[in-house]
């Protein structure tokens, strides 16, 4: 049986690994689906309700696995859709694979229909490599090249494969003149740091006296390293929030997640320290880092291309985290002063006893605080947790504590709506042992959760764990912009562009049969996640929240207190209700709190 350009497309992939495909069909790319069809499904061809979450489980699966996530859409709109969940490998630095259908090589330039300039479309987001297979022979090479440099630069390439050439008979490349071979796998280094930096290095970090460490997620896989180095410089640690999994928020010394979104103590100790040593994050709002001059710096980071941005650093080290900090540890002098350490520690023990206050304040009818607060409570150690953008994320970053194997993510730099669940299934087909939660604003889960709550639907039963809990924060209402629109612009809520039709996501997740259940009471909470946490299905927690809670961070400034307020005077709908709850919840951090 003659073998196709499409046929060997598949085998490549199979030998490079990968077990699945995350796509939507089109005309574009009936080749490759016939191929499918001829090697009984190997790899897993996956289908999604939109080529967007196609491309977003694909990151999902990237994140969670640390492999690359490979996507495919037909020609033309098929393609154009992989865009955002494209971009958001990218800005996450993220290896995805693109593979992309187009028009027949002898239409192309007629205006034919679904002609798209595939090479321009791809060329910012997937601008690392991005290429045409024109004839059999290019194909291995051009598919190596997209997986090794998604893998190498750990950003998103494109392979672009006309309709007519998927169907052309496989011929590999010759020993010819013009020929481009190729061959499968690679082997990773381990980057050393240069022995002169290291001891400059080690040299400012013993001078300091009130050292901070921030860590991102170049610093998966360094845990210990980053322990004993806080150890020996008496030193706390914040988390970039795509770092959060990185360090257990068990450790008494760990600060939490920093920005717009993080604690107070990682706010107070980059405001206080005299020395920052950042480990793999380029974590982006130098606002929250020490003022300029204030501090003296360090960063390692494996990427020499994004090191020494952020911040004034003295020094830069290009190498991996766990390599530069082991080279650094022998040189570091442990610091027998621990005053500044156990004052973070105080400060870190005072924050989640108001974490805990905060979450019980009443609300009408549930604190969205509540729902992360429970959960955290409850949370399996080895659970995959995605948050959506939104509001979602405030308290994900602030209530949910990692501890044990839990792995957490979310769309980081790109900050689009409605990654949550494509980004559990994703994690899902990596880890089918491990439950999975995905936390998501009703404005995400009416953007398209509940589309891919039928892809769940269609493939739980094949996961050996079948845990997978979505759950939506029902307040029918936008409210990140929300309060965007009070803090940052002083305007009221606009009704017209803010509210959301009501619907019941658990009547419509127990339609398709899932698991479901609604919750309007705080104290049911609890037994709502127990239930979802040991059940024999995926889940879906439909609770009632309440939009008046704001989620402003404790280090809010006066400028945004005061917009917030401007924009209650000017008659915004919600303002008593915003008013109350925003007392009831600030108290909380003033008040008396014990164990």
């Amino acid at each position: 049986m003659t073998t196709t350009v499409a046929d060997q497309l598949l085998t490549r992939l199979r030998e490079w690994g990968v077990d699945q495909v995350f796509g939507y069909p089109g005309d574009g790319i009936n080749g490759i689906l016939g191929a499918f069809s001829r090697a009984d499904d190997q790899p897993r061809f996956l289908q999604s309700r939109h080529e967007e979450m196609s491309a977003l489980a694909a990151v999902g699966y990237a994140k969670f696995s640390g492999k690359p996530g490979v996507c495919l859409a037909t020609s033309g709109p098929g393609a154009i859709h992989l865009l955002n969940g494209l971009y958001d490998a990218k800005l996450d630095h993220v290896p995805v694979v693109a593979i992309v259908g187009q028009t027949a090589r002898t239409a192309m330039g007629g205006s034919y229909q679904q002609e798209v300039d595939l090479l321009s479309l791809f060329k910012d987001v997937a601008s690392d490599y991005v290429q045409v297979v024109t004839v059999p022979e290019q194909l291995p090479n051009v598919l190596d090249r997209a997986i090794r440099i998604a893998m190498a630069r750990r950003a998103p390439t494109a392979i672009i494969i006309p309709s007519d050439v998927q169907e052309l008979e496989y011929a590999g490349p010759t020993h010819e003149f013009k020929m481009v071979p190729s061959s499968l796998g690679m082997s990773w280094p381990e980057v050393q740091p240069n022995d002169i930096a290291v001891r400059r290095a080690a040299d400012l970090l013993n001078a300091g006296k009130k050292v901070a460490m921030l860590v991102g997620q170049g610093a998966r896989g360094a845990a210990a390293e980053v322990t004993e180095v806080a150890d020996l410089l008496g030193a706390g640690v914040a988390k970039a929030l795509l770092g959060k999994d990185v360090l257990s928020d068990e450790l008494p010394w760990v600060t939490g997640s920093i920005g717009l979104l993080g604690t107070k103590p990682s706010y107070e100790m980059m405001r206080d320290c005299d020395t920052l040593l950042t480990v793999g994050s380029n974590f982006p709002y130098s606002q929250f880092l020490p003022e300029p001059g204030g501090a003296r710096g360090v960063q390692i980071d494996a990427d020499g291309g994004l090191i020494g941005m952020r911040y004034p650093y003295e020094l830069n080290l290009v190498g991996d985290a766990a390599t530069t900090l082991r080279a650094l540890i022998p040189l570091l002098e442990r610091k027998e002063d621990r005053a500044w350490r156990d004052g973070i520690c105080a400060d870190v023990e005072r924050w989640w006893q108001v974490m805990d206050s905060e979450a019980h304040v009443s609300a009408d009818p549930v604190n969205p605080m509540r729902i992360f607060h429970e959960f955290s409570a409850q949370a399996p150690d080895d659970a995959m947790i995605a948050a959506d953008s939104g509001s979602a994320a405030d308290w994900y970053a602030r209530h949910v504590r990692m501890r044990g194997a839990m792995r957490g993510t979310l769309s980081g730099t790109l900050a689009t709506m409605g990654p949550a669940v494509p980004y559990m299934i994703g994690a899902k087909f990596a880890h089918p042992d491990r439950p999975a939660i995905a936390f998501e604003g009703d404005g995400a889960m009416q953007m398209n959760g509940m589309a891919e709550l039928l892809t769940i639907s269609r493939y739980w039963r094949e996961w050996a764990d079948p845990r997978c809990v979505v759950a939506v924060l029902h307040n029918n209402d936008l409210n990140q912009v929300t309060w965007e629109l009070r803090a940052m612009g002083g305007t009221p809520e606009f009704v017209e562009s803010q509210a959301l039709p009501e619907v019941s996501y658990a009547e419509f997740a127990a339609s398709i049969g899932l698991g479901a259940i609604t919750v309007t009471d705080p104290e049911e909470l609890a037994g709502a996640w127990r239930t979802a946490l040991t059940a024999d299905r995926p889940y879906v927690l439909d609770v009632h929240c309440d939009p008046d809670v704001p989620p402003i961070p404790p280090h809010a400034d006066l400028e945004q207190m005061k917009a917030t307020a401007q924009a209650l005077i000017k008659g915004d709908p919600s303002r008593w209700g915003v008013i109350k709850e925003g007392l009831k919840v600030k108290a909380q951090e003033i008040l008396p709190h014990s164990d």
